[in-house]
């Protein structure tokens, strides 16, 4: 059951980038949205980044990551990184961070990729940027589990609703039904979300927030 208590935003939740108008622009269209811009852009360009001065294996996974970043957090990015590129791409992000977290679909993880991207390689992303992803996704799994009271790990659409809002993103009733029907398999029983798709609806209200 949603909670209908007061909700504020508690001082931990993270912010998401902001989004340029045109990326908003291919991401909706109409009413329903769109992933089109994700079926042009979802492979990488091929390029190779060094982790600037490291020297071999027993510097690697550091330099590039903020100070104090958790060793696990390390490990999960270079064992994907298999080539050494300090860069990891859709598919390599996809199963680094189910290491960590439940595993996420392709369409979420190229949202994740657009808003915490690299400078250097908009289609993938760096330890700097690895770093602050994974922090992000652990405050939102907090959030998720605050609102998942059955630990069923799904929330049904008010509850959905209560965690947006306590995360500073308040939405009409007309569009929490438009998320909700993304998600509705037609068979008729009440659509629940779990993490997966629960960051999926937060990041598109950012989107049109933004």
């Amino acid at each position: 059951m949603a909670s209908n208590g007061k909700h504020g935003s508690p001082s931990y939740v993270p912010s998401a980038p902001s989004l340029p108008e045109s990326y908003r622009q291919q991401y909706f269209q109409g009413s329903g949205g769109s992933y089109g811009y994700w079926q042009q852009h979802s492979q990488g360009n091929g390029s190779s980044y060094s982790y600037g001065q490291q020297q071999g294996p027993s510097s690697y996974g550091h330099s590039g990551f903020p100070p104090g970043t958790d060793p696990a957090v390390i490990s999960s990015f270079q064992m994907v990184d298999r080539d050494r590129s300090g860069f990891i791409d859709d598919n390599e992000l996809q199963q680094a961070l189910s290491s960590g977290y439940q595993r996420f679909s392709l369409r979420t993880i190229r949202l994740l990729i657009f808003l915490f991207k690299s400078p250097n390689d908009p289609l993938r992303v760096g330890p700097k940027e690895f770093a602050a992803l994974w922090t992000c996704l652990g405050q939102w799994r907090g959030i998720f589990e605050k609102y998942d009271k059955d630990r069923s790990g799904k929330i049904d659409s008010m509850e959905l609703r209560d965690a947006l809002y306590s995360l500073g993103l308040a939405i009409p009733p007309s569009v929490l039904q438009l998320l909700i029907s993304k998600y509705d398999d037609g068979s008729g029983s009440r659509v629940e979300l779990n993490f997966d798709s629960f960051v999926e609806c937060g990041m598109i209200v950012k989107v049109r927030n933004s």
